[in-house]
């Protein structure tokens, strides 16, 4: 909440911004009515612009688009009742890039004491076939850390 007071200050000692303000306040309270009115599944839907009384929001898909289509009668009945002159809606797809993040690749640090005891294993294990890949996964582990 006091981030947006922050924003608010911010946009009222702004001249060119000051005039967004009411805006900005009538399609957030917009956005709550229409996300009280909606199934949870519309929580990705958002209110663009009311303008002339005709509402645009926006869908992240043309599936949430079919499905929000059909609720727009409740949705419109709904929001005249609370007091929104609105005329028509309009709803506009916005698929909104994802950029996911590469995901570090974890690398744990062995200690000396811990890549000596591996060492000692690999060197205590028979050369027989039921240790070979456990002998070959103990040599990589131990050139990882640079012991051989």
């Amino acid at each position: 909440m006091a981030q947006s007071n922050e924003i608010a200050s911010f946009l009222r000692q702004n001249d060119k911004l000051s005039p967004l303000l009411p805006t900005v306040k009538r399609n957030i309270s917009l956005q709550k009515e229409c996300r009280s009115i909606l199934p949870a599944i519309f929580d990705a839907c958002e209110v663009l612009n009311l303008n002339d009384e005709h509402l645009v929001m926006s869908a992240p898909n043309a599936s949430i688009a079919t499905k929000l289509k059909q609720q727009l009668p409740k949705l419109q009945i709904h929001l005249q009742q609370r007091g929104w002159q609105i005329n028509a809606i309009k709803i506009k797809v916005q698929v909104k890039r994802v950029i996911e993040k590469p995901t570090a690749i974890k690398q744990a640090l062995l200690t000396r004491p811990a890549l000596n005891a591996f060492q000692n294993l690999e060197n205590s294990l028979e050369a027989t076939p039921q240790n070979a890949e456990l002998k070959a996964a103990l040599s990589r582990l131990l050139s990882r850390n640079q012991i051989k």
